[in-house]
């Protein structure tokens, strides 16, 4: 195609071209596009497909008119994305269409391009590991939850406090000050179900009465409109409940698990608390790692991709639709140094032919086949139709990259 390709903007990983296509071609295509429309249209006395392209385009010029200019624009922007050299990160947009009829076709294509990564520097970085001890307290801590997850609810005397489960009904004035037709809620005081203000009239009303209070609500409230206004709140206790902990004896151990003992359970928790702080300890230097060697090697990412990572995270977080903008925002940041994370270690592993193979991936299969006393064949069937062997095929890639990384940057234990 006889086109005209004028770079207007080359910045990190955005390109824009200024396409051309002459009068005369997009005609030629116009006729291309009468004949693919003729298979889609009956014209008495013609079979389908057969009408003349002359007559397809008098009968139906607009819509012939419309094809034409898609087919143009699909082979400009090919073309101009081959003769550019051009990677595409994402599908491209055009913008601006300049096409009236006899007049040369334009329009402006918006590119974003996969970056390339130098990485140069990939040494010299200061880690310094930090591993949180494994104390008696934080097993005591750790015990402590497993007590209140099994924890029983009784019905309770008297006022509320904090702790206590509470079933009451609350109705909050509408904007002419009229108090509505309450609604019933349970809430666990203290946990941060309901604002302060209203856990305090709560925590003054007995079971079987009724409050009414002036509560304000707290400046840092969600809603912004509703940060700082006081409003007329109505509660009625229906019912308190209190939480009792069960025994902290063998029997606990014994319900908990496999555990004959307190000890063994105590012993297990220990083990489970250090496995935990030994990853956080990995996860947080190689956060280090990575960090300090893209500040060394500062690069663009297409946002296209950081908007596909946000979202991802929308999705599995199952974040409801009136509220995915406000959480977009927050999980930008996460999401662009993921995707920083991932081009550095698609990077390194191309360079230094790092990959993981077809048979790193068998024997990590073998490894878990025998850790859950199974058939490999059958475990390495069960996750290639979960769909999980390229996701080991990932992890083994980055345990040698990060190994290749260490191996040039000493870790520090503090």
């Amino acid at each position: 195609m006889n086109i005209t390709i004028t770079p207007t903007e080359s910045t990190g990983v955005s390109r824009r071209l200024q396409i051309t296509v002459p009068a005369d071609t997009v005609t030629s295509y116009e006729d291309r596009a009468a004949q693919k429309y003729a298979t889609q249209v009956r014209i008495p006395g013609f079979r389908p497909g057969k009408a003349p392209p002359s007559m397809v385009r008098k009968r139906f010029p607009e819509a012939v008119r419309q094809e034409a200019i898609e087919l143009v624009i699909n082979d400009a922007f090919r073309q101009a994305i081959e003769e550019q050299g051009l990677t595409l990160a994402a599908q491209p947009h055009v913008h601006d269409l300049k096409a009236n009829p006899g007049e040369p076709l334009a329009f402006e294509l918006h590119c974003e391009v996969r970056p390339e990564l130098n990485l140069a520097t990939v040494t010299g970085f200061t880690l310094t590991r930090r591993e949180t001890p494994v104390t008696d307290e934080t097993v005591t801590e750790q015990i402590d939850r497993i007590r209140d997850q099994r924890a029983e609810w009784s019905p309770a005397e008297g006022k509320a406090a904090p702790g206590d489960m509470v079933t009451v009904t609350l109705a909050t004035a509408e904007a002419d000050g009229t108090l509505p037709e309450g609604k019933e809620y349970r809430i666990v005081l203290g946990g941060g179900q309901a604002i302060p203000g209203i856990e305090e009239v709560i925590m003054q009303t007995a079971p079987g009465e009724s409050t009414e209070q002036p509560v304000r609500w707290p400046d840092d409230f969600p809603d912004e409109s509703q940060r700082g206004t006081t409003k007329r709140v109505r509660v009625q206790v229906k019912e308190v409940k209190r939480k009792a902990l069960p025994p902290l004896d063998d029997s606990l151990a014994r319900e908990v698990g496999d555990f004959d003992t307190l000890e063994a359970l105590r012993e297990a928790v220990r083990k489970d608390l250090g496995e935990h702080a030994k990853r956080e300890a990995d996860a947080d230097v190689r956060g280090q790692l990575l960090e300090q060697l893209i500040a060394a090697n500062p690069f663009d990412v297409p946002t296209t991709w950081v908007r596909q990572t946000v979202e991802g995270y929308l999705k599995m977080y199952g974040v409801p639709e009136g509220q995915q903008g406000r959480f977009a925002e927050e999980f930008y940041p996460m999401a662009e140094r993921q995707v920083r994370r991932d081009l550095v270690i698609d990077a390194l592993s191309e360079r230094e032919s790092l990959t993981a193979s077809a048979a790193d991936v068998d024997a990590r299969v073998e490894e878990l086949a025998t850790a859950r006393n199974a058939d490999p064949g059958q475990v390495y069937a069960q996750l290639q139709k979960s769909g999980r062997l390229a996701e080991i095929e990932r992890e083994l890639t980055e345990e040698r990259v990060f190994a290749w990384l260490f191996e040039r940057n000493p870790v520090t234990v503090a």
